[in-house]
C-alpha cells in the first residue's frame, strides 16, 4: 500500500452522521472485481438522489465527516471506494471500529477529532502530517490526534498485512528449513 507521511490537499466537509458502509457503497458494487474501479461505485445511491452531494470521486484528498462514519456492515469495499476515489484521510468524531480496522489496513488515514466540522472554517485545504500527529489548516492552526502507535507505523511505511509478514521472509524460510520433508508436503501423513 501506498505510505501516509504528509498529505496536504483539498478537503471537502459532509456534514452528516451516521454515515454507514452500504451509503459508501451499495452491496450490489461488491461482486465487481476491485480493478473494475471502486471510485466508481463511491456514494453511488446517494448522488443519484442527492445530486449536490459533496463527496464525489477524485475532487478531495481529505473527507471531514460526522460521528459514527462508516458504521454498518463490516464492508471493506467502503475503503476500496474511498480509497479509489482519491481520499487518504478521513476526519471525523468517531468511527465504526470495523471501517476504522479495515481502513488502517488500506491505506487510509482516520482521524478522531471531537470537533471535525468546524476543523475549516471556510477553507478547503488541510495539511495531515502523520509522522507530527497534526492537522494544519491555511490560517495556521494546529490540531493534534492520537493514532495507534503500531497503526501509525504500518501507515507510514506502508504496510499492509502482506508486508508485515513479508518483513518476516527470512525468519519463515529459516523454520521451513528446520522441517522435516514430510511436513512440507500438503497432505502427506507423518512417517
Amino acid at each position: 500500500m501506498t505510505p501516509f507521511t504528509v498529505l496536504a490537499g483539498r478537503a471537502t466537509v459532509l456534514d452528516r452522521a451516521n454515515v454507514d458502509t452500504d451509503q459508501i457503497i451499495p452491496a450490489r458494487f461488491l461482486r465487481k472485481p476491485r480493478s473494475a474501479g471502486y471510485q466508481n461505485f463511491l456514494f453511488h445511491d446517494v448522488l443519484l438522489q442527492e445530486p449536490d452531494f459533496p463527496v464525489r470521486a477524485g475532487t478531495a484528498a481529505v473527507l471531514v465527516a460526522g460521528a459514527n462514519f462508516g458504521c454498518g456492515s463490516s464492508r471493506e469495499g467502503a475503503v476500496y471506494a474511498l480509497v479509489d476515489g482519491g481520499i487518504r484521510c478521513v476526519i471525523a468524531p468517531s468511527f465504526g471500529d470495523i471501517f476504522a480496522g479495515n481502513a488502517a489496513k488500506n491505506g487510509l488515514l482516520t482521524v478522531v477529532l471531537a470537533d471535525a466540522a468546524a476543523l475549516l472554517g471556510g477553507a478547503d485545504r488541510l495539511t495531515v502530517d502523520l509522522p507530527a500527529q497534526a492537522i494544519i489548516c491555511p490560517d495556521g492552526r494546529r490540531f493534534a490526534f492520537d493514532i495507534d502507535a503500531f497503526r501509525k507505523r504500518c501507515l507510514i511505511e506502508g504496510l499492509d498485512d502482506i508486508g508485515l509478514t513479508l518483513q518476516h521472509e527470512a525468519a519463515l524460510a529459516a523454520f521451513e528449513r528446520g522441517l522435516p520433508s514430510w511436513a512440507l508436503l500438503a497432505g502427506s501423513p507423518a512417517p
